[in-house]
């Protein structure tokens, strides 16, 4: 896993700043952030805008003034707007257009929030955490995505490229019948898209898993990095999803209250029972990578410790030859020594001696074997 995790940053929080006559290019066209002392117009921070009527669309207003007329002239009417990265001036006008709640609003503009559900008034705040797995870097890339749902519009906020909500119009446009349903069933096929991407991510960690298996039991000493980059992700992948349980359990808890077609119930219900899936996977992926994490690290303390018995049986054994080398050094020394000191020219009385040489060769003879035997009971040879 190639550095294993380099995110899309999100924007920090920014100061209001408000200038004249200026213009950065779009987000959609451009991913970086804006240098501060630039302000765009709203409509640059618009990826689509729609109205529907029936399920269908009568409409793509270029600017957020027009979409308030189509929706004022058209009773019944549903507008959908989906904008990208809007910067703080890009989207103040638009919450004041729609009339949210100063608290989501900053949420949205901030971004770095838990999946959660918060109700105000008439609109519903939605968090969602979509996530991409990439197969060349096997990394998986988070997204953060906020939706408005008020009683004739949608409204989504992304902070990323994941997940493409495009996919998701033109899916909901190819089904006008789902459409017609109004605003909860495009907050149902945002949940339905973010959920489904979950499935290759889960296919991919489940892969790295397995790979990071094989590696642990063929001895791979780069396996502890990749044990440890993997399960960071696997927590943040759980961060994405566990809170998701809660906010489809809130949605569920309010069909009756406020009235939600049979239909979306079932599809929100289906949708829960996949990310109830997913959690659960994602429980094991940690519980697995834990037990990982103790086999390698029982493995590779075998591995040292058959390492510190080999260097110690080869200590060992460089000490018996060093015992023996050193007890033939000593054999050999003495006769030696003795031949040294009867060889010197001094007048010594053994010379004038009859039996002088053969007493010096029996002491040599003698002392030699004595320290052979002294050796060999001691077990140096």
């Amino acid at each position: 896993m190639a550095d294993r995790r380099p995110r899309f940053q999100l924007p920090t929080r920014r100061p209001r700043r408000r200038l004249n006559d200026e213009t950065g290019p779009a987000p959609e066209e451009h991913m970086e952030s804006r240098p501060e002392d630039v302000v765009a117009p709203v409509e640059r921070s618009v990826v689509d805008a729609g109205i529907y009527v029936e399920g269908r669309r009568v409409d793509a207003p270029s600017t957020v003034a027009a979409t308030l007329e189509a929706l004022r002239d058209r009773p019944g009417a549903m507008a959908w707007i989906g904008m990208l990265r809007p910067s703080d001036d890009q989207f103040r006008p638009v919450a004041e257009a729609f009339g949210l709640h100063e608290l989501a609003v900053e949420d949205a503009i901030v971004a770095h929030q838990r999946p959660k559900v918060d109700r105000y008034g008439e609109t519903l705040f939605v968090v969602l955490r979509a996530a991409s797995y990439l197969d060349e870097a096997e990394e998986v890339e988070f997204g953060e995505i906020h939706v408005f749902v008020g009683p004739n519009f949608v409204l989504t906020v992304r902070h990323s490229r994941t997940p493409d909500l495009a996919a998701v119009r033109e899916r909901m446009e190819r089904e006008p019948e789902l459409l017609a349903l109004g605003p909860e069933a495009v907050l149902y096929a945002i949940f339905d898209r973010v959920v489904d991407g979950y499935a290759p991510v889960v296919a991919g960690l489940n892969k790295d898993i397995e790979e990071i298996e094989i590696q642990v039991f063929r001895g791979d000493p780069t396996v502890s990095r990749r044990i440890y980059e993997l399960s960071g992700e696997v927590v943040e992948f759980g961060r994405a999803t566990r809170p998701l349980l809660s906010v489809l359990t809130a949605l569920q808890a309010g069909f009756d209250k406020y009235g939600t077609d049979e239909e979306l119930r079932r599809y929100l219900s289906d949708v829960a029972d996949h990310a109830t899936t997913v959690s659960e996977r994602v429980a094991g992926f940690r519980q697995a990578l834990s037990d990982i994490l103790s086999t390698n690290a029982t493995l590779v303390n075998q591995a040292q410790n058959e390492e510190i018995k080999r260097l110690t049986e080869t200590s060992l054994r460089q000490n018996e030859e060093v015992k023996r080398i050193s007890s033939w050094a000593a054999i050999i020394f003495a006769p030696t020594l003795i031949g040294t000191i009867y060889g010197m020219n001094f007048d010594m009385p053994e010379l004038q001696w009859a039996l002088g040489y053969p007493f010096a060769l029996g002491l040599m003879v003698v002392v030699s074997v004595g320290l052979w035997l002294i050796f060999r009971i001691r077990g140096w040879l």
